[in-house]
């Protein structure tokens, strides 16, 4: 990690993620039943002769537009003879009839071999009697006046023969006399999903008032916004993927990430069945670490491991568990992830085991696992991997002490301590933050200063956040087709670099060789240096061992300021070797970065094209459990991650305003004026902060009276 804690990563639009896993869908196979037009048997036909006659009046009639009443041309309509294979290919083409003509029809008869389907729209009709007319007495202006309320005419009548065959129009009137209407019966959210498919599948975030809007627009009816709701969720679940039927083409799924990707490792457990003849197992983890990550993270050269665990969302709620390493620029590099029933010791215990056969990592090894302390994680490190070393995220850390003490100077007295590379730095700013909150330093000294580590790994979840309200399949695919989106991004940002370092390495370098101008080194003949600085900072460098009483140069990879001062008083000499790359770690070399990201992850087919698992077993969904209260789409975020980048910015301009946790915030008249935000008040009469004088209760002091 360089100096500054920067995690440098590039953006990954997700928002064109689509998946469907539908297990009706095949492709490449035409109905049994389609009618092909023998053309042979029209060309021997002669031109005068009955038949062709009749293909010719046939022809003409199909050309011509079907149009209703009104003089509309919809887009379904319907003729004599028409054919269709099942019954509820035909109802569904009367509902859209009526969705388009706007008018209100019922089925009058609907059994096994018939089905009739009248408009139940009545036209008022004055003066006039009609066929089928009630007739009805008002008055109007002292005038008896006979109205008749005349039902429309339109009706369809079809049938078929036998139970096997298919359904023919045999009787039609498709003349409306009714009025239009907004409000139909055939409108149904099953019906408006079928409508909005489209939009659904190109925006899956679009608001259910522009689907209210548009759908109204374009067919002049009135849905309500609950209809809305409902329609929007079966075309959801049309395109993602049923959340019970995806767990049965799970182990389908895991053998096309197989084939596709080489060297991948997927592992499933199942629960415990009493009964070894049952044909189903109950799911309940997976493990994932796709081939080409699993390469590219050994191409890193960096034994460093971030963890971390989000919620999943929906009916069978569990928990996403990941494993994150560091790239050569500081950047995030994924490489397992998997999804377990719940956070505890058990489930990250499974997650480590699978991991450390991934690695091949035995107990012995001396890998550094950061974590913000998760439930169980750190019981499940000490049993599995007992001489790691686990640090916890400094972030997580603040967050907690936050809910005592959230004043800015407690985060800043914080990162000092934590920023300190010497015991005896440590020790000193720890005394001077005792000075200044003495309850405050004795709660810190309750973690192990051996398990401080600054680091940003959770970054990863805040990436996966929309994938973790889909289905399994769908979760999964969420984050594999990030992970591929992202080596891509990355490639893009390599060409960019000039190198030979890469551009976060050549940055923190850059910075330092300003700094080191102000600093004197002083030869003692031999292979170290003495180097000196203003405010006693003073320090020996060892060129041989490349080594640094600053340990910065141990601990990043990188010369630190008093070494590239040390190598400014080396150019004197004419023979010595002046080549500063030389002092930095291969880790940060472009050359290193362009191997971790030349293993691609590979795309997978559709689901038609899976290869069928020959398991005897069907996996199904773990038990399903609601949650309490309303489900939450975002993400928990800490107060950090709640700031701004627009306030990160105006806090970071000078040290003074980061200090006091202000701002400069411009006025309506051009003048700046420091933020009072994120400040903590003193009272003026007891002298405590936390409050004003005016909500004062005598807290810690003697309160003045008036």
């Amino acid at each position: 990690m360089d100096v500054d804690n920067n995690i440098q990563d590039v953006d990954v639009d997700m928002g064109d993620f689509t998946l469907n896993v539908e297990s009706d869908v095949e492709s490449g196979h035409e109905p049994e039943d389609m009618e092909v037009i023998n053309n042979e048997e029209f060309e021997s036909l002669d031109e005068g002769s009955d038949q062709d006659r009749e293909r010719r009046a046939l022809i003409k009639n199909l050309r011509k537009e079907k149009r209703c009443s009104l003089r509309v041309v919809h887009k379904q309509s319907f003729s004599v003879g028409d054919k269709f294979n099942s019954k509820k290919e035909l109802k569904e083409a009367i509902d859209l009839h009526a969705l388009e003509s706007r008018r209100n029809l019922f089925f009058k008869k609907n059994d096994n071999v018939r089905l009739r389907a009248q408009c139940r729209g009545v036209v008022p009709v004055t003066n006039k009697g009609q066929v089928g007319s009630q007739a009805t007495t008002s008055k109007r202006k002292g005038k008896e006046l006979k109205t008749q309320k005349v039902t429309c005419g339109w009706y369809i009548h079809a049938s078929r023969s036998n139970p096997e065959s298919d359904w023919f129009i045999r009787t039609l009137n498709q003349t409306h006399t009714c009025l239009q209407t907004r409000k139909l019966r055939a409108c149904t959210a099953s019906l408006i999903s079928k409508k909005i498919f489209d939009q659904v599948e190109a925006n899956p975030d679009i608001p259910l008032r522009a689907i209210q809007d548009h759908f109204q627009k374009t067919y002049q009816v009135g849905v309500s916004m609950d209809k809305v709701f409902r329609a929007k969720d079966k075309a959801r679940k049309h395109i993602t993927g049923d959340y019970t039927k995806q767990y049965e083409l799970l182990r389908d799924y895991v053998l096309e990430l197989q084939a596709t990707n080489p060297d991948t490792t997927v592992k499933i457990d199942v629960c415990s069945e009493p009964n070894p003849d049952s044909p189903t197992r109950q799911f309940r983890r997976i493990y994932v670490c796709l081939g080409p990550l699993k390469k590219g993270f050994k191409a890193c050269l960096r034994d460093l491991l971030g963890f971390d665990g989000a919620f999943m969302k929906g009916p069978f709620p569990g928990q996403v568990l990941s494993a994150v390493g560091l790239d050569p620029n500081n950047g995030i590099y994924p490489l397992a992830y998997g999804i377990v029933e719940s956070e505890n010791t058990e489930s990250w215990k499974w997650f480590l085991d699978n991991l450390g056969d991934d690695l091949d990592l035995g107990r012995n090894s001396n890998f550094t696992f950061i974590s913000d302390r998760q439930k169980g994680l750190h019981t499940a490190v000490e049993q599995i991997f007992p001489n790691v070393e686990h640090r916890y995220c400094i972030r997580h850390i603040h967050d907690n002490m936050r809910k005592r003490w959230r004043q800015t100077e407690y985060r800043d007295h914080l990162w000092r301590c934590a920023s300190a590379t010497t015991i005896p730095e440590f020790e000193h700013l720890m005394k001077k933050f005792s000075q200044y909150d003495k309850e405050a330093c004795e709660w810190l000294k309750q973690i192990p200063p051996k398990h401080w580590a600054r680091s940003h790994f959770s970054v990863f979840n805040g990436k996966i956040e929309k994938g973790r309200d889909k289905p399994v399949i769908g979760c999964l695919e969420f984050i594999r087709e990030y992970l591929m989106k992202r080596i891509c991004n990355v490639m893009k940002e390599m060409k960019k670099a000039k190198g030979p370092l890469t551009p976060t390495a050549t940055d923190i370098l850059t910075a330092r060789k300003t700094v080191a101008s102000q600093y004197i080194a002083r030869w003692n003949g031999g292979d170290k240096y003495q180097v000196t600085g203003a405010l006693q900072d003073q320090h020996v460098v060892d060129v041989r061992n490349k080594t640094c009483t600053c340990r910065k140069w141990e601990l990043i990879g990188i010369p630190c300021r008093h070494a590239i001062a040390t190598l400014n008083e080396m150019s004197k000499d004419p023979e010595a070797d002046l080549d500063i790359y030389k002092w930095v770690h291969k880790v940060y070399f472009l050359e290193t970065w362009k191997k971790a990201y030349s293993f691609k992850v590979e795309p997978i087919k559709g689901r038609s094209m899976w290869p069928k698992s020959e398991c005897p077993t069907k996996l199904i969904p773990p038990p399903h459990r609601t949650q309490v209260g309303r489900p939450k789409k975002n993400r928990r975020q800490s107060e950090g991650e709640r700031l701004s980048k627009k306030q990160k910015a105006s806090q970071g301009d000078g040290v003074n305003a980061a200090q006091e946790g202000g701002s400069q915030k411009p006025t309506n008249d051009g003048v700046q004026k420091l933020s009072r935000k994120h400040i903590s008040v003193t009272c003026s009469k007891c002298k405590n902060k936390g409050h004003n004088s005016r909500t004062c209760k005598g807290q810690g002091g003697n309160q003045s009276k008036k």
